[in-house]
């Protein structure tokens, strides 16, 4: 596997973790974000423990580890952050980005040299070399403290569970045709949101921003026309009303 970019400039690209069509559909399957540039660079979510020698053998064919100085995580899950640990012993001077929700459990995960920067509630900034990431509030989607990150220069949104499809019918990157993806997002949605006030807030924040592309935790990605198409179909679902 290997990381592919999602976006260059001169100041910093976009990449994402590649696999096979076997990984990309289970449910234990993450995007993983990378951001990389000249002199800094972040991992966004570093997923589960089977992906942290793809991860970590792919992030050194971009750079050195001590230039990794910065580790987000969006929220609890354990898909998305069980590898916390062992990214703590491979890059021991780096920055760990997550809720201050957390100040209480952050203990738990036994982390001995990530430097914790809780998040606040009403979200912040990440300086990456010289690079503006903004902190975007997405609390109660699904958990209560939530945040997704909005890189301005890129027009990149990462949103976390927002948008995410556990399993997926082909092997393209993006949304191809929206109709046809709604049968894959649709329960996952009603079903992990609970609060048609939380996301409508939500939306009304990212309607403030220039997305060209949705990147979610799981599945394929909005781009361009289909960023819009997501967004006016999740300000119309009822969430919070699925149960199996």
């Amino acid at each position: 596997m290997k990381l592919t970019e999602l976006h260059k400039a001169k100041t910093h690209s976009w990449l994402i973790l590649e696999r096979n069509n076997d990984m990309q559909n289970t449910h234990g399957s993450v995007n993983q974000y990378f951001i990389h540039s000249q002199y800094e660079s972040m991992i966004m979510d570093p997923g589960g423990i089977e992906l942290f020698s793809p991860m970590l053998a792919a992030i050194l064919q971009h750079t050195e580890l001590d230039k990794l100085t910065a580790v987000f995580a969006s929220h609890q899950d354990p898909d998305i952050i069980s590898t916390l640990g062992l990214w703590d012993k491979a890059v021991p001077n780096a920055t760990l980005y997550a809720p201050a929700l957390w100040d209480r459990f952050i203990d738990h995960f036994d982390l001995d040299n990530l430097k914790y920067e809780g998040i606040n509630d009403d979200g912040g900034e990440i300086q990456l070399g010289g690079v503006r990431l903004r902190l975007l509030p997405a609390h109660y989607l699904h958990s209560a403290g939530n945040y997704h990150l909005y890189d301005p220069a890129a027009k990149i949104l990462m949103s976390a569970n927002v948008g995410s499809a556990i399993k997926t019918d082909s092997s393209s990157q993006f949304v191809e045709d929206f109709g046809q993806h709604i049968k894959h997002i649709e329960q996952f949605h009603r079903r992990w949101m609970p609060s048609n006030k939380a996301k409508d807030n939500w939306i009304a924040r990212v309607k403030e921003l220039d997305v060209d592309i949705i990147a979610p935790n799981h599945g394929k990605l909005y781009k361009g026309e289909q960023v819009q198409e997501f967004l006016d179909w999740f300000a119309k679902l009822d969430v919070g009303s699925a149960v199996r």
